[in-house]
């Protein structure tokens, strides 16, 4: 649809959006020093570079495909967040229900060494991700390696940053592990089985830059503490039905030839239902699904609402179609890819890979998986390129910082090029 579009870059309705998104773009990046929230900017810019384009469409006398423009890009919007929403929520009560608190628990009264702590955190962190969505995996990680390090910078700053890193590679091979892999899964271009072809080059993306951070981690020990903490009635029915919800969602979507999210909202159902029962009980009668609902992340769904829309006003502008031709149509898709990666470590990765969906360059299914790789992995590179490293700084405030990530930036960025050589060389026949 979008390329049909008339190409309005040199109108200065289009000068004037590629503006607003700019101006909109810098108050996100600086949210930690203005306390703006980020979605706040990118929902206002999304409706204002919407109004410019029905102002310009009216007056060259197309106002009918505005509308079809804004409903194709409001529709992947939706998908994705109803899909998130459950996912959120089902993230929501595991914790309420002390599955995270346990494993917490259990982790900082082990008695194991901090180098052993360093690889544990990090091996969870790559393993849970891709189930759970990488920000809260990083969150439960990182409170351990406080909790158990408190009096150890050394331990904390080197085992933040590979969480960092375990997190994003972890949800690079999975449909659920990051939301570019879930967008480019829910557009139909790779198969629910197609993503795990990418699991070696995301562990080797984890275990290069581990390795080199591994002697830098104190050989002592912590001393254990912390009470123990049992799960809440209901936990264990609870993940058995996120496991099922998971099953559903590529059921309906691999046989059935549905979108995912109808799996996804189905598994809200179930969670429903389960929620029914655990109110009926004298222990947990305060138990509510609809608070959970509530205490998910809604400044991050909005932000990607503003984040799409935005994306989806400038292709209809016609940006999207210059920056296809100047950087796939010149570079070539390999090299491109990689860029698009490299630059997610400055940039949301989120708009990038809506982008690149947008554009939809003519790739092979090794590139497609290329790109996948490269905007989970890539935002490793800089602690302020992903949602896990930005979380960690606000977490581990004063310990891991911007810097003391940069320090460790070459070691991420051998993994980055290993991760990416491994890809090329085991699935060679996709390209």
């Amino acid at each position: 649809m979008i390329e049909h579009l008339p190409d309005l870059t040199s109108h200065w309705t289009g000068v004037a959006a590629l503006v607003i998104f700019f101006l909109a773009y810098a108050l996100v990046i600086t949210e930690e020093t203005t306390h703006l929230r980020k979605s706040k900017p990118m929902v206002v810019a999304a409706g204002l570079l919407w109004v410019l384009i029905a102002v310009a469409y009216r007056r060259l006398e197309l106002s009918h495909m505005v509308e079809g423009a804004f409903r194709h890009v409001f529709l992947e919007y939706a998908e994705l967040m109803l899909f998130l929403l459950v996912a959120m929520t089902y993230v929501n009560t595991l914790e309420d229900r002390n599955v995270f608190a346990v494993l917490k628990g259990w982790l900082i009264r082990s008695g194991f060494s901090y180098r052993t702590l360093f690889w544990i955190t990090g091996t969870l962190a790559f393993l849970i991700s891709p189930i759970a969505d990488n920000l809260t995996t990083a969150l439960v990680m990182c409170s351990v390696v406080l909790s158990v390090g408190k009096n150890s910078p050394r331990f904390v700053v080197p085992s933040c940053v590979n969480i960092v890193v375990a997190a994003n590679a972890g949800g690079a091979f999975s449909p659920f592990g990051d939301i570019t892999t879930l967008m480019v899964w829910q557009k139909g271009i790779l198969s629910f089985t197609e993503f795990f072809l990418l699991f070696v080059p995301a562990v080797v993306t984890f275990i290069v830059p581990a390795t080199f951070m591994h002697w830098a981690v104190p050989a002592g020990a912590p001393s254990a503490h912390d009470t123990a903490l049992t799960l809440k009635p209901g936990a264990r029915r609870i993940i058995i039905l996120f496991i099922l919800t998971i099953a559903t969602v590529v059921g309906v979507h691999n046989f059935l030839a549905l979108p995912p999210v109808l799996g996804m909202m189905m598994g809200l159902g179930y969670l429903q239902v389960q929620s029914y029962f655990l109110q009926r009980s004298k222990e947990e009668f305060s138990f509510d699904v609809f608070q959970k609902i509530a205490d998910v992340e809604w400044d991050t769904l909005l932000f990607f609402f503003g984040v799409m829309m935005c994306v989806g006003a400038l292709g209809v502008l016609g940006y999207l179609a210059v920056i296809s031709q100047t950087i796939y149509g010149q570079l070539g898709p390999t090299a491109a890819n990689i860029l698009v990666g490299v630059i997610s470590s400055i940039l949301d990765n989120i708009p990038l890979m809506f982008a690149v969906l947008t554009i939809h360059p003519d790739m092979s299914h090794g590139q497609w998986l290329l790109i996948t790789l490269t905007t989970g992995i890539g935002g490793s590179l800089l602690s302020i390129g992903s949602a896990a490293g930005v979380a960690l700084m606000g977490q581990a405030r004063g310990i891991y910082t911007f810097t003391a990530h940069l320090r460790w930036m070459p070691a991420v960025a051998l993994g980055y090029g290993a991760g990416i050589i491994a890809h090329m060389v085991l699935n060679n026949r996709l390209f």
